[in-house]
């Protein structure tokens, strides 16, 4: 039985060399644009999103891609296509044909029919890999990104947030989302389910929310570590001497050796952002930076007139 050879790169409208993401890319372009949600009633519209689907079933996947490309380049599409009974590597079965497969002949045929008389065809259930594509699995709905911005304080202890999350041609609702501690900026939290509608019947897509940081007034991100500037005084820097710094657990007490420079870096140890689901931390860096007042008084004029006289003795 000949059935119509379908040429999936025509479909997706990219060259048969594609990348992986090119076919992607391709996919998700074409399916925003023609899926049922935002054409309903649209038939055609239909219709093409199952083209649509099916070429990325085939292209997505390196081992289907890999045996589809084994046709070569002799087919055109709309082109009669008639499986040579020792096609190595497929399984070919023409009596399911007018089940509720959601696949073409073209594919059923090239890939394994898997509806036969009993539900399932002998062939495609146990030789070769694309086996698994079966009636009543429709082709599941896009998923979806949108951005979240944490302060760091949420990064540290994970945050629950209310989002409004809106579904074509299903209104908006409102939707609570657990942040785990230990997220990085440009990290992506999945959150299931709640992203766009499939094929009628199709599970919906995932929601992937991707994390950004807020600025904050005192800390820095470096990696795992926290990193915040603290100035000194000259006197303190020359002396030395126990001062307080703020941090994500708040304020601790941290020794600035004598004779310190600025840029000088003291280390906190286990103060900073904690690992996605470990219980270590980073540590908490304070860069000093001795810090030249702007004006001082008749006696803090004084005395450092009496060290510079010190120092040029010295000299």
């Amino acid at each position: 039985m000949a059935v119509k050879y379908k040429d999936y790169y025509a479909t997706l409208g990219v060259q048969r060399t594609a990348t992986e993401q090119e076919i992607k890319s391709a996919y998700r372009k074409l399916a925003r644009q023609f899926h049922p949600d935002t054409n309903q009633g649209d038939k055609s519209a239909e219709e093409k999103f199952k083209e649509i689907a099916e070429a990325y079933e085939v292209l997505k996947d390196p081992e289907k891609r890999k045996r589809y490309d084994m046709l070569g380049a002799n087919w055109k599409a709309g082109a009669d296509f008639n499986p040579p009974p020792d096609f190595s590597g497929f399984s070919f079965d023409f009596g399911g044909f007018g089940k509720s497969s959601p696949f073409s002949e073209f594919f059923d045929a090239l890939f394994g029919q898997t509806f036969g008389p009993q539900g399932a065809n002998p062939q495609g259930a146990t030789g070769g890999p694309f086996a698994r594509a079966r009636a009543g699995d429709p082709a599941k709905g896009l998923d979806q990104e949108a951005e979240i911005e944490l302060t760091v304080e949420e990064l540290a202890r994970g945050a629950a947030r209310n989002i409004q999350v809106t579904k074509p041609g299903q209104g908006s609702k409102n939707l609570q989302v657990k942040i785990p501690a230990g997220v990085r900026p440009g990290s992506k939290v999945r959150v299931p389910g709640e992203a766009a509608t499939g094929m009628p019947g199709g599970k919906p897509g995932d929601l992937y929310l991707r994390v950004k940081v807020k600025p904050h007034p005192t800390f820095m991100l470096e990696g795992d570590n926290i990193v915040s500037e603290l100035k000194i005084s000259p006197a303190l820097a020359v002396v030395g001497g126990e001062v307080t710094v703020e941090t994500l657990d708040g304020q601790v007490h941290i020794n600035v050796p004598a004779l310190s420079q600025t840029g000088r870096m003291l280390r906190l140890r286990e103060r900073g952002l904690p690992k996605l689901k470990q219980s270590v931390r980073g540590d908490h860096m304070v860069r000093l930076k001795v810090d030249i007042p702007k004006q001082v008084d008749e006696q803090e004029k004084e005395l450092y007139q009496q060290l510079l006289n010190l120092e040029k003795n010295k000299g």
